[in-house]
């Protein structure tokens, strides 16, 4: 048997036709308009945005929203996600699928907790490729503590008054619009309130952060808020009830990430693989080394380990029973296999592999955003044991 991409993947016996119909057509559209440019648009620290309309029309960028606002749902199931995750990640350029597909974090707020009126006027035009969204959570002083966030919106008249920052926030240089945690109350999670803030508003502004160890297509930046007037009907749910929405949207987040590390440890297996039957050492392919064998073998192990992991939690979610702890753990074990199966494909490609312009090059790098990014390793095992009751 073959090893790579493909066929290291388990047997999925939920995937029914209309899933390889999807895989293949989105396939198509990544080899087509994505593959031959991507590591020049990492390379660049850019990507197009005549990008967002080709993937809005392929389906990608409305998969599992509304079709009142451009999206498709009806027949839309977890595993029509799996592999959108996969297939993107397949790129090996992580930064490009982070920045592409960052409304899937942007949006929801907006879809489950926003008005009529804010769906209306953020959606159609986000799904379409025509504007775009983000999430501000993260700040300067408070990153996986959401809940000792300092951005305020005091409240005058019919309009908040926001002061304070965001930072390393995916998209943020493009945005349209933030969706944003503020405190608008008292200390602790019961203060903080999500808004939605135009950033052509008056009194906002942003940089660039370029200076990246990875993902460096990816659009990241700090936000800055002074006095921004935000009319009150721009708020995402309730006053001071904005912790249960952010905490919501982490779940899904998650569960992208997880996918999106698993795919990548994929490639860096089949990356090994190639080259484990290609080059030859002291007369012999280095495929015919036990200890290169013997990696890849460990790779496959934890890559079988996640992926069914994945499959369990993603089971849950179908059947509305997801237990946030599971997930907080999924991430875990998703970011360790990727590490892992990161080093192991640089220790079997040697050389090569230190140079620029290669897939386990660019996912080496990448290691530690994800390790870190929707909740560290450190957070999310404390995060699973209070859920675990301990």
């Amino acid at each position: 048997m073959s090893l790579d991409f493909d066929s290291a993947r388990l047997p999925n016996p939920h995937l029914r036709e209309e899933h390889h119909q999807w895989r293949a057509q989105l396939r198509k559209f990544i080899d087509s308009e994505i593959m031959p440019h991507a590591a020049e648009w990492d390379e660049a620290g850019d990507i197009p945005q005549s990008l967002w309309p080709k993937a809005a029309k392929v389906g990608l960028l409305g998969l599992g929203y509304p079709e009142a606002y451009g999206g498709t749902r009806e027949g839309i199931d977890s595993w029509h996600a799996w592999i959108t995750g996969e297939e993107l990640a397949r790129i090996g350029v992580g930064g490009l699928s982070a920045t592409l597909m960052v409304h899937g974090i942007g949006l929801p707020p907006v879809i489950n907790w926003g008005s009529e009126a804010m769906k209306q006027l953020v959606a159609p035009p986000v799904l379409a490729g025509e504007k775009n969204i983000s999430l501000g959570i993260t700040e300067p002083g408070a990153g996986s503590d959401v809940a000792q966030i300092g951005t305020t919106a005091q409240r005058d008249g019919d309009h908040f008054v926001v002061n304070g920052s965001k930072t390393f926030i995916t998209g943020g240089m493009r945005a349209d619009w933030v969706s944003t945690a503020v405190r608008t109350g008292g200390e602790g999670a019961g203060g903080v309130s999500m808004l939605l803030i135009p950033t052509d508003a008056e009194g906002f502004s942003r940089t660039q952060l370029s200076r990246k160890q990875g993902w460096w297509c990816s659009d990241t930046a700090t936000l800055y808020f002074d006095n921004v007037r935000v009319p009150v009907e721009n708020l995402i749910g309730e006053e001071n009830k904005g912790f249960l929405v952010i905490m919501t949207n982490f779940n899904g987040e998650r569960m992208s990430m997880a996918v999106g590390m698993e795919a990548q440890a994929r490639v860096c297996l089949e990356e090994a693989v190639s080259w484990a039957r290609e080059r030859r050492t002291f007369g012999k392919r280095l495929g015919d080394h036990q200890v290169i064998r013997h990696k890849i073998a460990q790779m496959k192990q934890k890559i079988n380990a996640t992926q069914a992991y994945i499959r369990a939690c993603f089971e849950t979610i179908e059947a509305g029973n997801a237990n946030p702890g599971d997930i907080a753990m999924l991430k875990v074990q998703a970011s360790e296999t990727l590490e892992f199966c990161a080093r192991e494909a640089m220790q079997i490609l040697g050389g090569i592999g230190y140079m620029r312009g290669n897939r386990v090059e660019r996912i080496y790098r990448e290691v530690r955003v994800n390790a870190i990014g929707g909740g560290s390793e450190e957070i999310m095992r404390d995060l699973a044991s209070r859920q675990y009751g301990l």
